[in-house]
């Protein structure tokens, strides 16, 4: 057990949340929305692992994510207004790193990565989405490693395998990205249904997995996904219009937990 703030059995761990911070979660959800009797304007989540690495995830909406790992901020796929409500990144701390999984306009944004941009920032991108943006990207591919400091990122496959959804995500053409700090490893899916490589993935804590149809995961899909990739810390992510009810209690037939952050 690599996250001091789990328990065996369930996820009982401190959620740091505008209007209900320190509040304990020990269910599936996180449902700060009931709680306030508002919309959740920023929901927080920390963690330290035993080595002492501090953890810290930031979920805003849709795909888009905000870590930070020690000092180091990472975004994925920030998106301003082309998913609503809009965000402002303004208001976010620069990033050190930004990751673009693919070149959907939910996903891709040169609006959030400006914004977000400072001098040192390293852009990361899959190929078509460094061409989109002019080459101002540093390119990965499936398969491909990358070292800055102490954090180790990988690009793993992410892609459709029904035949009536492979036309949204071909195979290498989109990046799941595994970030590693000492004993911390963290895997973000991007847009991808249950694939053989996510059992190749070897000591996942903490996952984030797409349930979004008719353009990634089925709920029944999602379960085969969370069983291959065994993360101590489950976070159903994208979800879309996913009764994600529907995903919470498949999973806990099977004996998995999982988190669902609320929207912005």
């Amino acid at each position: 057990m690599k996250l001091k703030a789990i328990t065996m059995g369930i996820f009982a761990f401190i959620a740091t949340v505008l209007g209900c911070k320190g509040q304990t979660v020990d269910s599936g959800i996180i449902d700060c929305n009931k709680a306030n009797k508002k919309v959740v304007k920023e929901a927080v989540i920390t963690y330290t692992s035993p080595h002492g690495v501090n953890f810290e995830q930031h979920y805003f909406k849709h795909a888009s994510l905000g870590i930070r790992i020690n000092d180091t901020w990472l975004y994925v796929d920030p998106v301003t207004d082309k998913v609503q409500p809009a965000t402002d990144y303004t208001k976010m701390p620069k990033a050190d790193i930004i990751l673009v999984t693919h070149e959907h306009a939910d996903h891709l944004d040169a609006k959030a990565i400006e914004q977000l941009t400072k001098d040192g920032t390293v852009l990361i991108a899959n190929p078509r989405s460094a061409e989109i943006l002019g080459g101002n990207a540093d390119v990965m591919r499936n398969g491909d490693t990358k070292k800055l400091k102490d954090l180790t990122i990988e690009a793993v496959p992410a892609y459709n395998t029904s035949a009536n959804k492979q036309q949204f995500h071909p195979k290498e053409r989109d990046n799941g990205y595994v970030l590693t700090v000492d004993d911390l490893r963290v895997y973000i899916a991007g847009d991808t249904e249950d694939i053989n490589e996510m059992s190749a993935l070897k000591d996942i804590d903490v996952a984030f997995l797409p349930c979004n149809l008719p353009f990634t995961m089925s709920p029944e899909q999602f379960v085969r996904a969370a069983k291959a990739v065994n993360a101590k810390l489950l976070f159903v992510y994208h979800y879309g219009q996913t009764d994600t009810k529907q995903v919470l209690k498949l999973l806990e037939d099977n004996g998995i937990k999982a988190i669902v952050r609320p929207y912005m």
